[in-house]
C-alpha cells in the first residue's frame, strides 16, 4: 500500500473524506527502521507522533536499576506517541522497534495546524485517546490487583479477540517480552505456561498457543 492507503486504514482517520486524507498524507513522512532501533527516548521533546505502517513497536519504561517494563506493543495501523502532542510535554516513555518497521511520522506543529482547520480529525483522536486510557486503566488494574496467572489468562483472551480465533493464538513477541509486558520474569512465565498446560487450559507449541478450555481460561482471568 502507499502512504495514503496506510493512513486511510488507521482508526484515527477512519471515515474522513478523501480530500482531508490527502491533506494528512501531505504532511506525513515515511521512516524506515531496522529491528531493535530506538525511535525516541523517555524525556525527549515531543516533535510529533507515529503510526505503524508495517512492523511492531514496543513502548516501555526503564527503572533506575535498568529493569524494563513494557507498557504496550503496537502493530499495523496503530498510532503511538500522540499523548504529548497537544500540551507540548516530553515523551513519557521510550519507543523501540521489535521488527523491521516502516513508520509514518506526523510532525506536531503541522498536524495541530491541520486539525484546527478540520475538527473532525480531533474528534477521532478523542475516541482513540479514550480507548488508550481504558487500556492503561486495565493494565494498571492487572499489574496491581491480579496475580501473574490471571494476567496471562487475560492476555491470551485478548489475543483471541484480536486475532479472531478461539482455538489457536500466536504470540507475536518473544516470551521474554511478554514477561515484561505482564510485569514478571521469563522463568515465572514459563512455569505458569507449563502449569496451565498441565491443567488442560492450553497447549503450548512454540509461539502457537492452542486454547483447550476457553471457559477455564475465563475463570482464571477473573
Amino acid at each position: 500500500m502507499n502512504k495514503l492507503q496506510y493512513i486511510a486504514a488507521c482508526d484515527l482517520f477512519n471515515g474522513l473524506p478523501e480530500d482531508q486524507l490527502e491533506k494528512i498524507a501531505e504532511i506525513a513522512v515515511t521512516k524506515k527502521y531496522g529491528r531493535g532501533e530506538s525511535i525516541f527516548f523517555e524525556g525527549d521533546d515531543c516533535d510529533g507522533f507515529y503510526m505503524v505502517a508495517e512492523g511492531k513497536v514496543k513502548i516501555f519504561k526503564l527503572s533506575f536499576t535498568g529493569k524494563e517494563q513494557i507498557l504496550h506493543i503496537f502493530g499495523t495501523s496503530e498510532i503511538f506517541g500522540e499523548v504529548p502532542v497537544f500540551n507540548g510535554t516530553p515523551y513519557p516513555a521510550s519507543a523501540e522497534t521489535l521488527a523491521k518497521s516502516s513508520l509514518i511520522y506526523f510532525p506536531r506543529k503541522r498536524f495541530v495546524d491541520l486539525i484546527t482547520s478540520y475538527p473532525s480529525i480531533s474528534l477521532n483522536m478523542l475516541a482513540i485517546l479514550s480507548l488508550r486510557l481504558r487500556r492503561f486503566t486495565t493494565q494498571i488494574e492487572n499489574l496491581s490487583l491480579k496475580e501473574v496467572p490471571e494476567r496471562l489468562a487475560g492476555y491470551l483472551l485478548y489475543l483471541m479477540e484480536e486475532q479472531e480465533n478461539e482455538k489457536l493464538v500466536t504470540l507475536e513477541i518473544s516470551k521474554g517480552q511478554l514477561a515484561s509486558l505482564l510485569g514478571t520474569i521469563p522463568e515465572t512465565l514459563s512455569r505458569i505456561f507449563a502449569k496451565m498446560g498441565d491443567e488442560g487450559l492450553i497447549a503450548v507449541k512454540g509461539r502457537e498457543i492452542e486454547i483447550v478450555d476457553r471457559d477455564g481460561l475465563l475463570d482464571r482471568a477473573g
